[in-house]
């Protein structure tokens, strides 16, 4: 693997596909408002994606349907950081917004205009990595995603995007997927006491040398918050920060987006890749210690 000595590369790196990143990388989605619901302001927003970038994040999550005020979220990273040298950034399709800001999912026949939206919008010429996600909420996808994802395969034949993903998955859709097309990563909601029926995913990813990108890692923990702080006591580090090390501890393909509106509390987060997390540890995290 590359030497990097970047704080974000203290996890070390994994491949999704021909692209090599680091673990530990960075998710769009919270530079969309302020904890209070106000429109961050546009100037924080571009400060934190280059402070993440400075600290060595090279892997970037991304959607066109996530929105920081009047722009989505890819204006403002095509604004911080095109060109994007040394970048890897993944977007998602499947869930959109409508003229009025409504949420709906796309039919196959709808991905392609997808697609192109967050060409446009980050400024390329081909997506680096494109997710299929299926379902809007955070319940999984049902039924089968071969025609969506087809399409998107077709897509990355003719060099519009390099390499594909899948989310909001259950382990039939991995195999379904594979069947046509390679899949480099799944993004699932997955955390320390979050969707931990996913163990399953995160196996059969590890068997086939495919990422698994866990999206609310931080956010969606509960019910395990003693047995964190006191974790988090022994190595000084924030509960959040010992929620992304137990990510991380799972498989080195296992990677991390922790997202944030706040340059602070992103380096908070960049500096978890490098807690290493002992056996007494892990066995006070799941409760056996």
């Amino acid at each position: 693997m590359t030497t990097n000595t970047s704080p974000a590369a203290a996890a070390g790196t994994w491949k999704l596909g021909s692209f090599e990143v680091n673990r530990l990388g960075y998710g769009a989605m919270r530079l969309m408002s302020t904890s209070d619901g106000g429109i961050r302001a546009r100037e924080t927003s571009i400060a934190v994606l280059r402070r993440a970038v400075e600290l060595g994040v090279n892997h970037i999550d991304t959607a066109a349907f996530y929105f920081a005020g009047p722009r989505s979220a890819n204006e403002l990273i095509n604004r911080a950081l095109a060109p994007y040298d040394d970048l890897t950034i993944t977007t998602k399709v499947g869930p959109g917004r409508d003229f009025t800001g409504a949420f709906y999912t796309a039919r196959p026949d709808q991905l392609r205009n997808q697609v192109e939206e967050n060409l446009r919008e980050l400024g390329l010429d081909h997506l680096d990595v494109a997710n299929y996600r299926i379902g809007q909420s955070l319940d999984r996808g049902t039924g089968s995603l071969a025609e969506g994802f087809g399409v998107l395969a077709d897509l990355r034949e003719k060099g519009m995007i390099r390499e594909l993903g899948i989310s909001n998955v259950a382990p039939e859709h991995l195999s379904e997927a594979l069947e046509i097309a390679p899949v480099v990563c799944v993004q699932n909601q997955y955390g320390l006491t979050a969707r931990r029926e996913d163990d399953e995913i995160v196996r059969m990813c590890a068997e086939r040398g495919i990422a698994f990108v866990p999206f609310f890692a931080v956010a969606s923990g509960t019910g395990e918050d003693a047995r964190v702080a006191e974790v988090a006591r022994r190595h000084d580090a924030t509960p959040a920060q010992v929620r992304l090390a137990w990510t991380l501890h799972q498989g080195p393909h296992v990677l991390a987006i922790p997202g944030t509106g706040d340059v602070a509390h992103l380096e908070q987060n960049v500096a978890a890749a490098a807690l290493e997390l002992t056996a007494d540890d892990l066995k006070t995290l799941d409760g056996e210690g």
